[in-house]
């Protein structure tokens, strides 16, 4: 089985701001699963998604998303 890779940090900036999945489902107005979908890297938001979760959680939008350039 191929490992999925990683494209956002949408989990890891929510525990860091001590926030839930149910309280960004309720913030954006969206499912709970979605946010979960999200949170597993099963789904990806749109970009307008993106920055409208970068809003909720009151951070920078590149704080969301993980380079994939290689590491020096």
């Amino acid at each position: 089985m191929a490992k999925k890779k990683l494209f956002n940090r949408i989990k890891v900036v929510l525990a860091e701001k001590s926030k839930t999945n149910l309280w960004l489902s309720e913030k954006l107005k969206v499912s709970k699963t979605t946010v979960s979908r999200w949170c597993t890297n099963e789904m990806q938001p749109s970009v307008e998604g993106l920055f409208l979760i970068a809003k909720a959680l009151n951070v920078d939008v590149r704080e969301l998303l993980i380079s994939n350039k290689a590491k020096d």
